[in-house]
């Protein structure tokens, strides 16, 4: 009997075991199906949270605006003989008597007077600098406040300008054309000279956003045949030991290159009458693209991201054709447009055209976004932002308006 009382007891402790057994199994199948069915879940929730975001990124992109409503709105009067051209998010508005900053509330930041007979006028972001031509002042100014002024002791032919307010003007002696590099209240300066028989006449020059590096164009003939030197000096530690900072160049024969300019401290492009060339690097830059053209060029934009070159359309499918390239020289495509314009600049993903009297906003991916006619005549029209709103200056307005 105790043998019989014995197994029994085994066999319940056996059976109780079991049974909890078999519930910490149920309960973790339990828990392991409720994490399963959680992170589906949220699975599903990620999933559908993307593709609204795709729908209203793909909406956005091929929504098409029809009109326009002013947001907001400023009586101004704009002076006959006057330029006006944006400088950063704000309005410059020069002549030869002066020159003066205004905001889109149509407040005056600042207000500089000079007497200037041949003016020139060079900008790199939110700042300028005005010089004379023949003349000897050069002011520097940001959108903010003057930031300096400087006295040359020859006559001034071209300027050049750096986001840092330093400056880079050339001068002309008898026989030797000198660029001399200024910091706004510093009394030191770097100086490169050029001749034709060394070096070529200047015909363009510019200095980085941070105005450590200028690039120069010459032209030149060697043996009756028309050359064009494209250099690169360096004010920084890489340029201090070398002959009149200069740490590379390229020379190209049977072509004329009147325009070089950084679009950021590491990129550069230079334009001539056959090709457009791309180069890169912060402290020696080197020639990475080159695009060669058999049609005229017509003109060439740019901003930090992108440069368009405008080429005479021989078809009868468009009045114009631009070629848009990244600042490493990829081309991001090609367009065909009718519009007529005075001005183009360059959004996130797109381009702008403008006239007076209308306006076309035109995506890289070949969505025309908008293309209308303006309320009033218009003078400037500046971006303000990716969110299709713009500033414009009209002869009695400065008026915020949005796309719609």
């Amino acid at each position: 009997m105790a043998d019989i009382r014995y197994f029994n007891r085994e066999k319940e402790k056996r059976e109780k075991r079991e049974k909890r057994e078999k519930g910490q199994v149920d309960y973790q199948q339990k828990i392991r199906h409720y994490r399963l069915s959680h992170v589906y879940r949220i699975a599903l929730v990620a999933a559908a949270l993307i593709a609204l975001i795709v729908l209203v990124v793909i909406q956005y992109r091929n929504h098409i605006y029809t009109s326009y409503e002013v947001v907001h709105t400023v009586e101004t009067t704009v002076v006959n003989g006057t330029t006006s051209i944006p400088l950063g998010n704000n309005i410059l508005t020069y002549s030869n008597d002066g020159a003066h900053c205004t905001d889109a509330r149509g407040n005056v930041l600042w207000n500089q007077t000079y007497e200037m007979q041949d003016l020139c006028i060079a900008t790199c972001g939110d700042v300028a600098a005005i010089g004379d031509y023949n003349g000897r002042e050069v002011y520097i100014l940001d959108q903010e406040k003057v930031l300096g002024e400087i006295s040359t002791t020859m006559p001034i032919r071209s300027i050049a300008v750096a986001q840092t307010g330093r400056v880079a003007v050339a001068v002309a002696d008898t026989r030797i054309t000198w660029i001399y590099i200024y910091d706004p209240g510093k009394n030191d300066y770097y100086e490169i000279q050029t001749t034709m028989n060394q070096s070529g006449y200047p015909v363009a020059f510019s200095l980085s956003p941070n105005g450590e590096l200028l690039g120069l164009s010459c032209v030149y003939v060697d043996s009756g045949v028309v050359k064009s030197r494209i250099a690169f000096y360096n004010f920084g530690q890489v340029g201090e030991g070398k002959s009149d900072y200069y740490v590379n160049g390229y020379t190209y024969p049977d072509t004329i290159i009147p325009l070089i300019r950084f679009m950021s401290n590491g990129t550069a492009y230079a334009l001539g009458d056959d090709r457009l060339l791309f180069f890169s690097g912060t402290q020696i830059p080197q020639v990475t693209n080159i695009h060669l053209y058999e049609e005229e060029i017509q003109a060439v934009y740019s901003n930090e991201n992108y440069v368009g070159v405008l080429l005479r359309n021989n078809s009868t499918e468009a009045q114009h054709r631009l070629q848009v390239y990244q600042g490493t020289g990829e081309k991001v495509g090609e367009y065909l447009f009718n519009q007529d314009f005075d001005s183009l600049f360059f959004g996130q993903d797109s381009f702008t055209v403008y006239n007076e009297q209308e306006c076309l906003v035109h995506t890289f991916g070949g969505v025309v976004k908008f293309q209308g006619e303006f309320d009033k005549s218009v003078r400037v029209m500046i971006p303000q932002g990716n969110s299709y709103r713009y500033l414009i200056l009209t002869n009695d307005s400065i008026d915020t308006i949005q796309l719609k």
